[in-house]
């Protein structure tokens, strides 16, 4: 017993000897059984004890393997949650120092701070929104600019007349650019079903060139903002809603083209109160929402041929200065039209059911048949 608890091959070999003995030596007292078919059976017998302990040592030897395999596992699992924390923890630094040094007085400082940050954004995609709060604050702090304090239309959305800001603010704009760039940059296509819409909050920033052509964009807020030179949100997604409350004017100076061709609106649409002070051209554009032109200003041309509306529109004291092309693709389902005011002098292209109503002081408004 003792040999066999110790030495479990030596105790399968002597309980195999002991089976071969005890099987031969039973089936000898019978007269009908040779001497060989009983050392045969005998050894058959012993056999299977030994083929029954290889079984047994095998199943072992896959378990010890099996538990060796976990152990494996969960180390490389360990190293895995090490390698992961360390790059959160980098990450982590970088970007606080990245936005500390957005308040240095270096302008070259900070664009490279700006840059750190988008390369975070693209390294750990969970921090794409945060960084984009980020920028988008930069752009939201107070700024101005010598050709932004003129008076008067701007004819020509490109051109300054001239006009150059202190050296400081020049390198200012510049810093603000590449901002906007890297928005840009860190937003999705537009076709990309599966990327996230994220939000951008631009609410009363000067912003300069502004072009989010082609971009998946969750909410937008550019309530106020100094939409200035021009805007392009053309062939945009815009998932969530979309605010542009007053957005266009500094210090009453009509300002920028507004580009919105064959943009999707899934939610609402608000202008109310909106300046534009060159051409805003939203043809092929979609609005699925409720979309709201109240008290806004088309200082310019305002292209609106082929525009669907699925939900309520108003253009409630809604002026026109320029020629007027409101040829929608698919009428909306409810509309506000008060005082709604164009130039009879311009050309303007209306809706069948819609006619203008002269006025006594030479201009027009909108009424429906």
């Amino acid at each position: 017993m003792r040999v066999l608890v110790k030495s479990p091959l030596a105790g399968t070999f002597a309980l195999s000897l002991l089976l071969l003995v005890a099987v031969g030596g039973w089936l000898l007292k019978d007269p009908n059984t040779t001497r060989s078919e009983a050392l045969k059976t005998g050894g058959l017998a012993g056999g299977a004890i030994v083929a029954l302990y290889a079984l047994w040592l095998n199943d072992r030897r896959r378990r010890v393997e099996e538990r060796r395999q976990e152990i494996e596992r969960q180390r490389h699992d360990l190293e895995m949650r090490r390698t992961e924390q360390d790059r959160e923890r980098i990450s982590d630094e970088r970007f606080a120092k990245s936005v500390e040094l957005l308040g240095n007085d270096a302008d070259q400082v900070r664009v490279g701070a700006m840059h750190a940050l988008a390369g975070v954004a693209r390294s750990r995609p969970e921090y794409t929104q945060t960084v984009l709060d980020v920028l988008c604050s930069y752009l939201r702090r107070p700024y101005t600019h010598a050709c932004y304090e003129q008076s008067g239309p701007a004819t020509d959305p490109h051109d300054r007349d001239g006009v150059t800001g202190t050296p400081e603010q020049e390198l200012e704009l510049q810093v603000r650019l590449t901002a906007q760039r890297l928005i840009v940059d860190l937003l999705p296509e537009a076709d990309d079903a599966k990327a996230p819409g994220y939000d951008l909050d631009l609410t009363g920033a000067a912003v300069e060139y502004l072009d989010l052509s082609g971009r998946k964009i969750g909410k937008i807020l550019l309530r106020y903002a100094g939409l200035h030179s021009s805007t392009n949100l053309s062939g945009c997604r815009i998932l969530g809603p979309a605010y542009f409350t007053a957005a266009g004017s500094t210090r009453g100076r009509l300002i920028g083209s507004f580009r919105c061709r064959d943009t999707t609106f899934q939610q609402r649409a608000w202008f109310s109160g909106t300046i534009f002070g060159a051409k805003a051209d939203f043809r092929g554009a979609t609005f699925a929402g409720e979309t709201n032109f109240k008290y806004a200003v088309f200082a310019g041309d305002a292209d609106l041929k082929d525009v669907t509306f699925t939900n309520g529109l108003s253009l409630h004291q809604t002026r026109f200065g320029g020629h007027v092309d409101l040829t929608f693709k698919q009428a909306p389902k409810s509309l506000e039209l008060y005082n709604t005011m164009v130039d009879p002098d311009q050309e303007i292209a209306l809706p069948p059911e819609w006619k203008l109503e002269p006025l006594r002081d030479g201009k027009a408004r909108i009424v429906v048949a």
